[in-house]
């Protein structure tokens, strides 16, 4: 049952990519920490991806458990990203600063914004990224712990 083991493990994969977002939206983390973030953040895709293949059904395989962790992957993305987006996008409107952007670049945010054109076109295919790099490196995780894992 991929469909059912993807499920349950992008279920449980949406709250932790949801906490981690919202620690990197609102925590400050000086130089080489924001970057430690973003790789706890990817590790955790990988994560997500190995409860995937955890939760699959013997005899597992590398497919199997690569196509439950993309689902698994690709749901938690989603969330992730939709969270993301609406977490930036009230910064930014609401003028917060945001961790890792200068004066500068917020200013030019808002240069956008007052020129009519709208900030989720800008923003959304960062939501998109987030899925797709989320559901391939879910993937990874899935099949590798499919293949490792006895039976």
């Amino acid at each position: 049952m991929t469909g059912k083991a993807g499920l349950k493990a992008g279920l449980i994969g949406t709250v932790v990519v949801t906490v981690l977002a919202l620690i990197g939206r609102f925590v400050p983390l000086p130089g080489a920490l924001m970057w430690l973030s973003t790789a706890v953040g990817l590790l955790a895709y990988a994560g997500i991806g190995a409860l995937a293949g955890r939760y699959l059904t013997p005899p597992r395989s590398p497919g199997k458990g690569a196509g439950a962790g993309a689902i698994a992957g690709l749901i938690s993305g989603l969330v992730a990203g939709v969270v993301g987006l609406a977490l930036r996008y009230g910064q930014i409107v609401s003028g917060t600063a945001i961790p890792g952007m200068s004066a500068q670049q917020m200013a030019q945010l808002h240069q956008v914004m007052d020129s009519g054109t709208s900030l989720m076109l800008i923003l959304a295919p960062s939501a998109v990224c987030v899925s797709g790099l989320g559901s391939a490196l879910s993937a990874v995780g899935g099949a590798i712990l499919a293949a490792v894992m006895p039976d």
